[in-house]
């Protein structure tokens, strides 16, 4: 996985709350099982007027000019509910997303979030709506700095940060490019020590090896 510190890009606001998974990508939209293939599928329902045909619907952010080449995502509370399909990061990422910035999140999708490399970021309602007036202005100019070493999110040089907290292993697993997998080998040397020890305390644990 790649390591996250900071990114820069455009910022596309998507103020809706309880945005869910089924909407993010529709069971319909997930025709493989792979991480792959998914992008199209990204928001079918909002982002077409004709899903079947691919026919963009203009009046749905991901499809207005500026927004095209977003990699942050501004959203409402309670993203990512529903149910648990991990398809929906797969697909948000597919599709360039490096970042969601949101009132809240749904647990599920936070995790899978970071098991995948997507830094889900919770700010405050009235942070979130000054990010979403300073970019308005210029989307395509008024790019978002999110700084995960720091965190913090630039937006206005003339205005201080926006300060974000975030659980302090899943910040490091994420500045480390490390899924679950990953922690748990930089922990290869403790757990052969403790297995060394434990077949000699319980050895009719352990199968023999042929």
């Amino acid at each position: 996985m790649t390591p996250f510190t900071q990114h820069t890009g455009v910022a596309a606001p998507l103020m809706r709350s309880n945005v869910d998974t089924d909407a993010i990508i529709p069971s319909r939209e997930m025709r493989t099982v792979s991480r792959s293939g998914l992008a199209a599928g990204l928001f079918a329902p909002w982002r077409y007027s004709d899903p079947d045909k691919r026919i963009d619907n203009p009046d749905f952010v991901m499809n207005q000019r500026p927004f095209r080449r977003a990699s942050i995502l501004l959203a409402g509370a309670n993203f990512g509910c529903g149910s648990s399909r991990e398809h929906a990061v797969w697909a948000l990422v597919e599709s360039g997303y490096r970042v969601i910035i949101a009132h809240s999140f749904a647990t599920i999708f936070r995790n899978n979030a970071q098991r995948n490399g997507l830094l889900a970021i919770e700010l405050g309602e009235e942070q979130i709506e000054r990010l979403v007036r300073w970019i308005s202005a210029d989307p395509e100019a008024r790019l978002l700095s999110v700084d995960l070493e720091s965190c913090t999110v630039v937006h206005d040089p003339e205005q201080p940060a926006e300060v974000f907290s975030i659980d302090p292993v899943a910040r490091d697993m994420l500045l480390n490019g490390l899924d679950e997998i990953g922690l748990t080998e930089q922990s290869l040397d403790r757990i052969d020590a403790f297995e060394a020890q434990d077949q000699i305390k319980r050895p009719w644990v352990y199968l023999e090896r042929l």
